[in-house]
């Protein structure tokens, strides 16, 4: 398969949803990029529609049930902050970025998640201390490339605070555009975590959100700069996608204080010493585990008499129906919240929590909206633009899929997958197969 482009620049705006495009559309740099791109204004996600499983989709073309990284974070009861999927092995099977390293194409990964310990020549992973006793650069350096963080770090660590946001976006700008000057990588992967921070803390419409796009759109003016001034742009392809979508919610489901009512789980002292049957949450979903499949019926049937109630539950899906949509084919169901509700794995306190005025963002895993639910909630859809080298610009696809967007990158640069969910978007590339 014949390469397109020298250089492909792949910007993840995470959160950055189809409602967001008329808007952006009127910002200048969008306005001067998308003019020149083929897109989509509606990309379905995967389920559940979480950050880490869609950056996986988006560099293996795969469902999450097939490249593993079923959820944000692992199923690690008693921990308060469960650790998340950070490192490469839990992929299955080719990645895009090992392809192209194979091919011999160097590549920098800037907050893409679930990089750390891969290959990748130039990588800053998405990675935090997630114990009292770790100190957050020596985890970052020991997941990623250790000069090149150290570098980033000496340079433009004074941006950070922490994990607060708009900061550690502006740490990882400015480290990009540092690689983009000093290093030649040929493929690049970044992930910008804004706009979704802002609309977890202060809910989709908020004015937070707003000014989050707008910072977007001088980010990728500055990109397209740095890229012209290295005079690399015109040999470049550049691509901006969105992960999912949002929705705002004013109440959480605490399954598990259900189930340990229900004698599905024993708790000591707030800790759970043993259990039938657990939820861990997706946010808008969660997976249902049971330790005998002899429980399920009695399980749905125990749901369905607490939804007649609460009326909080869209749909719950069998274990089937689960690895059809692409999910964890090992949960014994999957259960989708309605809008304005969504899931955590608490045990203690209420089923039901309506949240209060001015606990979003400032009590842990409380939030204003969040993502999690099916890819067919209406008005949920992400985006995918691409232009530059090999893109047939001003070409448009009404509907797409998220594991379309892996081939199709990968043929860009003149890769294919021996194994793939997605197919390769011809409209959008220049392509004679």
């Amino acid at each position: 398969m014949k390469r397109l482009t020298k250089y492909l620049y792949v910007l993840s705006f995470d959160g950055l949803s189809t409602l967001d495009f008329n808007y952006i559309s009127t910002l200048p740099n969008f306005k001067s990029y998308i003019e020149k791109a083929a897109y989509s204004k509606q990309v379905y996600s995967v389920y559940p529609s979480l950050t880490y499983p869609a950056h996986a989709t988006i560099v293996t073309g795969k469902y999450p049930k097939n490249h593993g990284v079923i959820n944000n974070t692992l199923l690690q009861i008693n921990r308060k902050s469960p650790d998340w999927y950070w490192q490469r092995k839990y992929i299955k099977g080719e990645t895009l970025y090992d392809l192209a390293i194979d091919k011999g194409i160097k590549v920098a990964a800037l907050l893409w998640p679930v990089t750390g310990k891969s290959r990748i020549q130039y990588n800053l992973p998405e990675i935090f201390a997630n114990r009292p006793w770790q100190n957050q650069i020596f985890v970052s350096l020991m997941n990623g490339s250790p000069m090149y963080q150290y570098i980033l770090n000496k340079k433009f660590g004074y941006l950070r605070r922490g994990l607060k946001q708009p900061y550690l976006d502006n740490f990882v700008h400015a480290s990009l555009l540092n690689t983009i000057e000093e290093k030649d990588q040929e493929l690049v992967l970044v992930h910008y975590t804004d706009l979704d921070t802002m609309r977890h803390h202060h809910g989709f419409y908020s004015e937070e959100a707003r000014e989050a796009l707008e910072r977007l759109d001088q980010k990728l003016g500055d990109i397209i700069n740095a890229m012209k001034d290295k005079c690399i742009y015109e040999e470049s392809t550049l691509v901006v996608l969105g992960d999912h979508s949002s929705l705002d919610e004013d109440k959480i489901i605490n399954l598990n204080v259900l189930l340990k009512e229900k004698g599905y789980i024993n708790v000591k002292n707030t800790n759970i010493i043993d259990y039938k049957a657990i939820a861990k949450s997706c946010d808008g979903s969660a997976y249902l585990y049971v330790k005998e499949d002899k429980l399920i019926e009695e399980l749905k049937e125990l749901l369905y008499d607490f939804n007649e109630q609460e009326e909080c539950i869209e749909n719950i899906y069998s274990r089937q129906d689960a690895e059809k949509l692409g999910a964890d084919p090992k949960c014994a169901m999957l259960i989708e919240a309605k809008k304005g509700f969504y899931f955590l794995d608490e045990a203690e306190g209420t089923v039901i929590k309506q949240i209060q005025p001015g606990e979003a963002g400032r009590l842990p895993e409380v939030t204003a909206a969040t993502h999690g639910y099916s890819p067919l909630k209406e008005n949920y859809t992400t985006v995918f633009m691409a232009s530059g080298k090999g893109i047939n610009k001003g070409n448009i696809i009404e509907k797409m899929n998220l594991v379309d967007e892996g081939p199709t990158l990968a043929a860009l640069l003149g890769i294919q997958f021996k194994e793939c969910d997605g197919k390769v978007l011809k409209e959008f590339i220049q392509l004679d197969l």
